[in-house]
């Protein structure tokens, strides 16, 4: 009876812990859904905190909360757009506004070009300063609106063999030498006396061309100039000069720029200029960064309303997609995905996780049905232990001598009977294992009968009664199933 007991208890365990790996897998499909379902938050890097860049992420990030969109934009502002790039270097930032020629992060690349700024020269009619390389012993003041702008001005002497004139030579009276060019930092509002008192020669500033700084320089120059006619000063060497700096890029300054009457220029003007990108980390997902992308673009219009400079947005240029990701200044392929209209469906996106899902499922499935068919054997297993003993019972029965042998098994299949209606009670058991059972214990309770009424016939009456409480028992297994 105990080793019963035991088996029992040990196909209960079983049972128990069958519920408890169901449930664990339940959890596990629920917290996959939760997971999937939730938005992807990325954390963006800008700067400066007051520059229009900043403005634009602002507006894009709360429209994409607005719109309950898969994707979040946690901004974090900075002084300078170096302090962003250094964020994207060193994986404090998902995403950041970055200008290449400040600072270009080794892990970035770009999803968009927020705003290009171009280097717009002009000078005096008279000057006759036509071209870059005319700037030999000239003076060239430069409105510094970014610590950059300096440096970015002495990179294109550079590739011009010009020198940087000192300050001594700046101050003296003479003349600067073949190949020195001085460069004298300027306010805005400074332009027109440093032209009018020969400080200056020419004046450049990095900026949009239809910005109010480009503007408010030519309308300065104009103003110093005694005919009032000005000459923008072109970069003719854009090709050549991005080959050595490709952080820097090509700008064409169309005809009619500045103004249509008179037209201004007159004809095309190639200078370079610099650019204000969106960049991500290259482990960012490419789902992440098209959906990103493509929210950007889309709402153009939206964020406009808010931050103008949206509308002066555009993608990075490429030939082809192994050209767009090869660049010396790489794209991410989730702006690619985008860019080529091919943005990852929901299974491409997991087509392995399902696969896996569907080989582990099945494996799990058979496990599982493995294990219900070992738990069903182990049912019949302890029901066939119960007819086993009830045949043995029968046996003993009839070959038992004393009284007290036919008490000691009457009490025994007590217990069997009582296993078995726990047993159904638990599993459901096969009626042809309860009809067994039935015809089981009434032929024992037969032969205890029959032992009783030729051991003791005065107790025969007591048998009885035992007997027909046994067959109750017994014709109550069908309902404790």
């Amino acid at each position: 009876m105990r080793g019963l007991r035991l088996r029992a208890a040990a196909v209960l365990m079983r049972r128990e812990w069958l519920f408890v790996l169901l449930a664990l897998g339940f959890a596990a499909v629920a917290g996959l859904v939760v997971t999937l379902s939730r938005p992807t938050v990325l954390a963006v890097a800008v700067g400066p905190r007051d520059g229009a860049e900043a403005a634009l992420i602002e507006a894009y990030a709360k429209a994409l909360v607005r719109n309950h969109e898969d994707v979040r934009l946690q901004v974090t502002a900075h002084d300078d757009v170096r302090d962003s790039a250094v964020a994207l270097q060193k994986n404090h930032a998902d995403l950041a506004v970055v200008r290449p020629d400040v600072l270009l992060p080794d892990n970035g690349l770009t999803l968009a070009i927020l705003h290009d700024e171009a280097l717009v020269v002009a000078a005096p009619e008279a000057a006759e300063i036509e071209s870059f390389s005319d700037l030999s012993t000239r003076r060239l003041g430069v409105v510094v609106r970014h610590d950059a702008d300096l440096s970015f001005v002495t990179n294109l002497l550079d590739f011009y063999d010009f020198k940087r004139a000192g300050e001594a030579e700046l101050a003296a009276a003479e003349p600067l030498a073949a190949g020195r060019v001085g460069l004298v930092p300027l306010k805005a509002t400074e332009v027109t006396q440093a032209l009018e008192t020969k400080r200056v020669d020419a004046v450049a500033v990095i900026a949009s061309p239809t910005a109010k700084a480009t503007l408010g320089m030519l309308r300065a120059v104009e103003a110093a100039s005694a005919d009032r006619k000005i000459a923008l000063v072109g970069v003719p060497d854009g090709k050549a000069i991005t080959q050595r700096l490709p952080e820097l890029q090509t700008v064409t300054l169309s005809a009619g720029t500045f103004g249509g009457r008179p037209k201004r220029p007159e004809e095309d003007v190639e200078t370079v200029g610099v650019s204000y990108r969106l960049m991500a980390r290259g482990a960012v997902s490419r789902v992440a960064v098209a959906s990103v992308v493509q929210h950007l673009f889309e709402w153009r219009s939206r964020l406009a309303a808010v931050a103008p400079i949206a509308n002066a947005m555009k993608a990075p240029d490429y030939d082809t997609t192994v050209t767009a990701t090869s660049a010396r200044l790489p794209n991410h392929p989730g702006a690619v995905d985008y860019f080529e209209r091919e943005q990852q469906t929901f299974l491409d996106r997991y087509e392995d996780w399902i696969y896996l899902f569907a080989f582990f499922g099945g494996t799990l499935g058979s496990g599982v049905a493995w294990l219900g068919q070992r738990l069903a054997r182990k049912r019949r297993e302890r029901i066939d232990v119960v007819l086993d003993r009830l045949l043995d019972i029968l046996a003993e029965a009839r070959e038992a001598r004393t009284v007290e042998v036919l008490d000691a098994l009457t009490r025994e299949m007590d217990s069997l009977i009582a296993d078995v209606v726990r047993q159904a009670r638990e599993r459901v058991i096969d009626s042809r294992m309860i009809s067994a059972l039935i015809l089981a214990i009434d032929a024992v309770n037969g032969a205890l009968d029959d032992g009783r009424r030729m051991l003791d016939p005065a107790s025969a009456a007591v048998g009885g009664a035992r007997s027909r409480t046994a067959r109750l028992l017994s014709l109550s297994m069908p309902a404790a199933e």
